[in-house]
């Protein structure tokens, strides 16, 4: 099994939903986060005075996901995540060795 977790705009939130959706993923947890990259933030005005916003806003998904999903996962989240301009995000996967479902006592794929 595979962990995703992608930083992705806040505004493509659901086109990525609900492309994952689409597919078949059936869980992703979401948290909205703040963050900088190459990016490094940018200037706004406010009431007249200039300030520097280190830390955007972004979101943050989380999926755990069959190995023989993985590649249809990360395409679907590319595909839809993708404005072409900078701070489009990143996307990190790494192993999962164990999953339990608390209800159940499930584990393994079967608890994902």
């Amino acid at each position: 099994m595979k962990q995703i977790i992608a930083i992705i705009k806040p505004f493509k939130l659901d086109d990525v939903r609900e492309a994952l959706s689409n597919i078949g993923v059936q869980g992703i947890t979401v948290t909205e986060v703040r963050g900088f990259g190459r990016q490094k933030g940018h200037t706004e005005l406010y009431r007249g005075a200039e300030y520097v916003v280190d830390f955007l806003p972004k979101i943050k998904l989380e999926i755990v996901v069959n190995d023989n999903m993985l590649e249809q996962v990360t395409e679907a989240i590319i595909e839809t995540a993708n404005s072409g301009k900078i701070g489009d995000g990143k996307i990190f996967i790494s192993n999962i060795e164990n999953v339990i479902r608390i209800r159940t006592g499930e584990t393994g794929p079967e608890a994902v």
